[in-house]
């Protein structure tokens, strides 16, 4: 297992946004955790990479228990690789120096093999041609594999999707969901929160469904959306399957 969570739990002044969340990701495995808004999906992978400490409970990452120490927290970075909603870009930097600046800061490679690396990622998400661009010069879908390529020049072991294309326009959406797809077909661990059912169905090994703070049910995809068990599934998927 390359991701355990025992127990996890997070709260927010008053408001819940985790209760004793556990659950387990095999290497190689493609898990979409799905729920309603305010379900703790957000705050789930934001626990998992470190940008919000759990209240109780254990992560485990690879092997590395996340607890208060820097240095877990910087390995478990190190192994992971995150795209948010919002691109999250330096908008003074070209697409190829958004490429650049982590790997040469935190990896220390040296600006040739930065590049590199920078470029090959590039091609591979088919931006090779906006490498001198700025993300203001790019469409949302544009901008969201050049966030895509970023955290893969990191050479993480985990990737982790957060709504990755809910602030894209439609016709962008299919741009994304392909680059994910292929990096699914190669054997990368995500997890991915999204809304899009038919990415889920078509990628997903495992699906989570979670809220109110807890994982209500879990299970193979097929078996998830097909044949779910708990009435808030049902309820749910009912009304995003339609």
């Amino acid at each position: 297992m390359i991701i355990q969570t025992k127990n996890i739990s997070k709260r927010f002044g008053e408001l819940i946004a985790l209760d004793r969340v556990s659950f387990e990701v095999e290497k190689g495995e493609v898990v979409v955790i799905i729920g309603p808004s305010g379900s703790g999906k957000s705050s789930l992978l934001r626990c998992l990479n470190g940008l919000e400490r759990v209240d109780s409970g254990e992560i485990i990452i690879d092997g590395i228990k996340l607890d208060k120490d820097k240095k877990s927290i910087h390995k478990v970075r190190e192994e992971i690789g995150m795209v948010f909603q919002d691109f999250n870009l330096f908008p003074h930097l070209s697409v190829l120096g958004n490429l650049c600046l982590a790997q040469k800061v935190v990896r220390k490679r040296d600006e040739q093999t930065s590049e590199k690396t920078s470029l090959e990622l590039l091609k591979k998400v088919g931006l090779l041609d906006k490498k001198n661009s700025f993300p203001s010069q790019l469409s949302g879908g544009q901008q969201q594999r050049v966030a895509i390529a970023r955290a893969l020049a990191m050479n993480p072991k985990i990737m982790l999707f957060d709504e990755p294309t809910s602030a894209l326009d439609p016709e962008m959406i299919g741009e994304v969901l392909e680059v994910m797809k292929v990096l699914a077909q190669e054997g990368m661990t995500m997890l991915v929160v999204t809304h899009e059912i038919g990415f889920a169905r078509e990628v997903a090994d495992k699906i989570i469904f979670m809220d109110q703070g807890k994982i209500i049910e879990e299970g193979q995809t097929e078996v998830i959306l097909n044949s779910p068990q708990n009435p808030r599934t049902i309820a749910f998927l009912s009304k995003v399957l339609k």
